[in-house]
């Protein structure tokens, strides 16, 4: 489900922005999520008997090295607990914490960044104000990843909360991440999609959304540096 008349609309009408594919990781999540079959929806702690037991976490399956990225996140139940939150991350980013430990996970250290439907932003243990709460069902948190200037910007239905945070360009992949503490949380990708400013970055794009998984790449009629940058950055 992709709410497009949420999107932005410098997005909507900038061409450069292409689709992008990317989806929940099965293979990098807390075991209290549940995805659906496509992948693109997460559930949180849906256990009958323990309702929720921590703080569990899920990563998308593309990380980000270069290159503008925005993506869209849809609470399908109104948010609520001590903490759900939407953001970004390295791989080192905590994606679990059982014991009954309520925290806002994302942004607990220097390897992620974090907002809270509470309406604030985490990063490093330190937290500031950002934006008034959201509890709407249906809400749409969109989140603009620019790697060329390294600032995190979040938008809300549409609409652009401002930059949330700067210098986040580490030189290491960023992976979406969305958290809760709450039981029964539903939330769902929505839109997914990218730019690059180079021609070089447009051609490394363009030729790994036609292949069949990175394997693929050895068997392409280019230079060694080439292949090993597509295979690490696309």
């Amino acid at each position: 489900m992709a709410l497009t008349q949420n999107m932005p609309c410098w997005i909507e009408d900038d061409q450069d922005f292409k689709p992008e594919n990317w989806r929940w990781d099965v293979n990098n999540k807390s075991p209290e999520v549940q995805l659906s079959s496509c992948q693109l929806a997460a559930y949180f702690h849906v256990d009958p008997v323990d309702s929720s037991i921590g703080t569990a976490g899920v990563r998308g399956t593309k990380g980000f090295t270069t290159g503008e990225h925005y993506w869209e996140v849809i609470f399908l139940e109104p948010p609520h607990g001590t903490s759900v939150m939407v953001g970004v991350g390295t791989k080192k980013a905590l994606l679990h914490l059982g014991n009954y430990q309520y925290i806002n996970l994302l942004g607990r250290d220097e390897e992620s960044w974090g907002l809270s439907y509470k309406g604030t932003t985490w990063h490093n243990g330190k937290y500031q104000q950002y934006t008034e709460p959201f509890y709407d069902q249906t809400t749409v948190i969109g989140v603009h990843l620019n790697l060329y200037n390294g600032t995190l910007t979040y938008y809300r239905n549409g609409k652009s909360l401002g930059v949330a945070f700067r210098a986040i360009n580490r030189g290491e992949e960023l992976y979406p991440i969305i958290c809760s503490t709450a039981a029964e949380t539903e939330m769902e990708l929505g839109m997914r999609s990218c730019r690059f400013n180079s021609l070089q970055e447009k051609c490394c794009f363009t030729i790994m959304q036609a292949m069949k998984g990175k394997q693929a790449v050895d068997k392409l009629p280019l230079p060694t540096v080439i292949k090993s940058r597509l295979k690490e950055q696309y």
